[in-house]
């Protein structure tokens, strides 16, 4: 390892339950691994945070549960982490750059004040049809995705009821959102947002391949459970949408990828001026 490696630090939030996000994730940061290093902590199981002094670009995962709940020490922590983090890049030129997935994007709304997070109807599982928004057809980090585009969603809770005078203040903006649901009368969730120049999430998960859904269905009372959930019908479209190149293998191959590389070069170009 030299001075110029760059170092990444996982927040694990899926507080010890089997999952494959992880997995997803550290297949992709070892796509870079002639240039970056990770490093796990495990906020929820063991309150583990990192010290920002010492790494670069943080990825905060998905997890279970109720992102309006914590257990009084971690998640004021974690609070506390992301307010650490904002001051630095307020105070520093070189900046740190962190994603939001899912839970954590959900906990960053909530903490930045920018919307409502609230209980679903029902269980958002499956591959999701997203669109972007006027701001976010720019965003380099949708870069290589179509409009719509797809992933894997998988969500009880979400982000909906945006103050726009918060985002504006904060200049932060709504990239994405769910699919139009003419038939249904709920609100469009929010899918993604730009917290800042180096801040950014999203509500679906873009670490997720077809292997790590298709490793649910092989549990025969998980493949029923979404069977009865989808119906037969959505079921075997969900099958087709995950084998199909364009849409959850594309994201999977894009999104994080956009967002380490937009952090890389930004680190890199920053690190050498200043060493100029």
């Amino acid at each position: 390892m030299n001075n110029n490696t760059i170092k990444i630090a996982v927040l694990d939030m899926y507080n010890g339950e089997p999952n494959q996000g992880m997995r997803c994730i550290i297949d992709i940061i070892n796509r870079f691994n002639q240039i970056v290093t990770f490093q796990i902590f495990d906020v929820r199981g063991k309150s583990e945070l990192p010290d920002i002094k010492k790494f670069d670009i943080y990825i905060s995962t998905g997890g279970p549960g109720n992102p309006l709940i914590g257990d009084g020490n971690w998640d004021l922590k974690y609070y506390a982490f992301i307010d650490e983090l904002t001051k630095w890049n307020n105070e520093n030129t070189v900046k740190k750059h962190v994603l939001f997935i899912c839970h954590s994007f959900q906990m960053a709304c909530k903490h930045f004040g920018l919307a409502e997070i609230t209980k679903r109807h029902d269980t958002s599982f499956g591959v999701m049809t997203i669109h972007k928004t006027k701001e976010g057809l720019d965003d380099p980090l949708f870069d290589g995705l179509g409009d719509p585009f797809y992933a894997i969603d998988s969500r009880d809770y979400q982000v909906v009821q945006p103050k726009l005078s918060v985002f504006k203040k904060k200049g932060a903006k709504i990239i994405s959102l769910e699919k139009i649901r003419d038939y249904v009368q709920y609100e469009r969730a929010i899918m993604a947002v730009r917290f800042s120049d180096y801040f950014v999430g999203t509500q679906f998960h873009p670490e997720a391949d077809p292997i790590s859904f298709i490793s649910n269905l092989r549990n025969k009372e998980s493949k029923e459970k979404i069977k009865k959930m989808k119906g037969n019908t959505k079921f075997r479209n969900m099958l087709e949408d995950l084998l199909d190149d364009d849409k959850i293998y594309r994201t999977n191959e894009t999104l994080i990828p956009n967002f380490l590389r937009i952090a890389i070069n930004d680190l890199m170009k920053t690190k050498k001026t200043l060493s100029n």
